[in-house]
């Protein structure tokens, strides 16, 4: 039975670039097309981006390779982008 990976992916823009973020995150196009990809904007000039997998079986052992949004261009950003990935557990 497949398990779900989400990949999480957060960046926070330069002062004032925030909608510039935006539209360079939406235009990225990844390697193979995930089962949903969601994009968000928060305060502070931040962008999430959030990806759905179907993976390989709950706890088989190291993470598939995935593809993720690159690093924006370093006058784009104010910090390193953060990554996280989840697996589902339950889905109620």
């Amino acid at each position: 039975m497949s398990t779900t990976t989400a990949v999480m992916w957060e960046a926070r823009a330069v002062d004032g670039r925030g909608g510039e973020l935006l539209e360079w995150a939406r235009a990225q196009v990844l390697a193979r097309e995930p089962v949903r990809r969601e994009v968000f904007r928060a305060p502070q000039e931040r962008v999430l981006v959030i990806t759905w997998w179907q993976t390989g079986p709950a706890g088989a052992g190291e993470s598939p390779e995935l593809p993720e949004l690159p690093e924006p261009a370093a006058d784009l950003i104010a910090r390193p982008v953060h990554r996280w990935r989840f697996e589902s557990v339950e889905l109620t």
